[in-house]
């Protein structure tokens, strides 16, 4: 008996096509009817050429409906028609891999009118004159967003890989999704990973060491030594409080901590409290002075040194900037012998796509949101998610409820789903006084414990790290430090974002860094007389710390986790970790 042949999928009719090239239509149209809106009631607008040109939505319209008659010709009559050429970074969309988007002609079309549209909606926007930048800026990220949210893979009648799913299954795909999308709900969180498959302490965050400290703001971890001799300046690492300090301890083979163990360094590490109601009162000056500037003298103090390297990573960098400018300005500068900065800035006039989210209305919805002093971290954690919407977001909005996959575990998905709380008080101050205002870089502008923080101050050698695709802590924003460190630097531009350019060991094997030994004024100076080097930027780290003081001692007595005058309170990764 032979074989029948597997249904195809099921093909959009014309009407649907339709229906999509008129929504599509309908979209570029509001678009522009608010762009005009916007800079009709645009504060500070240029008294010459404020207003739209009245030509603008015209040509738009008319490039729109040109570019869709060639489309829908090459659809009708492909071998007389001059075919579709894709940008580089189309034909990489990992939305439309299937090969059905380009081998059937109807998913062809729609996977060629999305991008005709997308390009026609971005274009929109950027012929706005008149437009307040700041309005302008969120009209650009909205209309991103807004493109990633009605791409055909979205929806279960314009793609080929649900549809073949769901004749496959009997449609047990989409009650699968729907299962999960409901789980989610319920939640208030999109899951992106099998939570079931990861543990704190067990298969993460399990680098050997001990609490030594517990404040009401944080955890002090002391690593237990690998090496026999250890250098005799400690190591303290101050993770972004919006996150688990584990980020730089997951799966061994992926851990900094243990990493930066092995190399001979005595490292601690401060695992920040998930904020409740009790820290409706913490603010700017507790992160400084309870936080860093308490934990560095607990260690100088714990080992008998006069001083620590120090890390900052993300916000907790921008903090660590303004603990340098404090202890330079109290005269105690000495008690930090390197600083080195994980994707941190201090200047945040081009700090990207988070600028978007602070504005008076943003604040005022924040406040709101935090009656008990604190701020759900599923809000921040929807925030980040928002700014790589199509992969974050849409992705799994596909894979999980429409494809109804089972959820592949990944410990750096696991990390990011794991989110924390944060004190309202010191995180509205952050947004308005830091993102907002840029206050950090103006001198005496901001203090903490009544010192006024003036960056031009620190002069201590620092370690400035960047990430070329970074979509947080763009680089053009982190080089920015440079215009206010006085002392020795070194910036390092490594491959990959946020998180993949600085969780890059070694032995993997992947991405670049560039270094230079110019001093350049600007970061297209730096990358002029830059240097790219494969692999991880790790090693370039060691040998920088080896060359600040690269003078070691035994790793005996309070080297050793509760071998000093601080017993232990128990393992690491210790309990605010844990806490929900």
């Amino acid at each position: 008996m032979a074989e029948t042949a597997p249904n195809p999928p099921h093909m959009p009719s014309l009407e649907d096509i339709q229906h999509w090239t008129w929504v599509f239509g309908r979209a570029q149209q509001i678009l522009l009817e608010h762009g005009m809106d916007l800079a009709e009631h645009a504060p500070a607008a240029p008294p010459l050429g404020a207003a739209i040109d009245p030509t603008a939505a015209v040509r738009a319209g008319a490039e729109l409906w040109a570019d869709t008659m060639a489309l829908w010709q090459r659809f009708l009559d492909p071998e007389h028609t001059a075919p579709f050429h894709e940008t580089p970074e189309q034909a990489r969309d990992k939305r439309f891999k299937a090969p059905e988007w380009r081998e059937q002609p109807v998913f062809d079309f729609l996977r060629q009118s999305y991008f005709l549209i997308a390009d026609h909606l971005l274009k929109g926007v950027e012929s706005l004159d008149g437009v307040d930048p700041r309005h302008k800026e969120q009209l650009r990220f909205a209309t991103k967003g807004f493109i990633d949210a009605i791409s055909p893979s979205n929806f279960p009648a314009t793609n080929p890989e649900v549809l073949a799913k769901t004749i496959e299954t009997g449609g047990e795909n989409l009650l699968k999704g729907l299962q999960h999308m409901l789980a989610d709900l319920e939640k208030g969180q999109l899951t992106q990973t099998d939570a079931q498959a990861f543990e704190v302490g067990r298969n993460l965050a399990t680098t050997p060491g001990k609490v030594v400290k517990r404040t009401p703001l944080y955890e002090l971890i002391q690593y237990s030594p690998a090496t026999e001799t250890v250098f005799k300046v400690p190591l303290v690492i101050f993770p972004p409080w919006i996150n688990r300090f584990y980020i730089l301890d997951l799966a061994p083979e992926k851990s900094f901590i243990r990493w930066a163990v092995a190399q001979g360094l005595t490292v601690f590490v401060v695992s920040w409290r998930s904020a409740d109601a009790s820290m409706k009162d913490v603010t700017w000056d507790d992160y400084i002075e309870h936080g860093q500037i308490d934990a560095i003298d607990t260690i100088r103090d714990l080992l008998k040194v006069d001083a620590v390297h120090a890390i900052g990573y993300c916000v907790a960098g921008t903090t660590l900037a303004a603990t340098l400018a404090v202890l330079a300005a109290r005269g105690q500068v000495e008690k930090v012998k390197s600083a080195t900065f994980f994707t941190a800035q201090v200047d945040f006039s081009e700090a990207g796509d988070l600028n978007v989210f602070v504005d008076d209305d943003q604040l005022a919805m924040l406040r709101s949101l935090a009656a008990d002093g604190f701020l759900d971290g599923r809000y921040m954690a929807a925030t980040f998610n928002l700014l790589r919407g199509r992969d974050l977001i849409w992705s799994y909005v596909t894979n999980n409820y429409l494809l109804g996959k089972d959820y592949a575990p990944f410990d750096l998905l696991y990390w990011n789903s794991d989110v924390t709380n944060l004190p309202v008080a010191w995180h509205m101050s952050y947004l308005a006084d830091l993102y907002r205002d840029n206050r950090l870089v103006v001198p005496g502008s901001l203090s903490a414990g009544g010192t006024p923080i003036d960056l031009t101050m620190v002069k201590t050698p620092a370690y400035i790290q960047a990430g070329r695709e970074d979509h947080i802590a763009p680089p053009a924003s982190v080089w920015k430090i440079t215009h206010y460190f006085k002392g020795p630097l070194r910036f390092v531009l490594a491959g990959s974002g946020h998180i993949a350019g600085v969780v890059n060991p070694p032995a993997a094997g992947k991405y670049q860094y560039w270094t230079s030994r110019k001093r350049a004024k600007t970061l297209d100076a730096f990358l002029a007389s830059a240097k790219e080097t494969k692999g991880s930027w790790w090693p370039d780290w060691i040998e920088w710390i080896a060359g600040q003081d690269e003078e070691r001692v035994a790793a005996k007595g309070a080297r050793i986790p509760g071998k000093g005058r601080l017993k232990p309170l128990c393992d690491a990764p210790g309990t605010y970790v844990r806490a929900r």
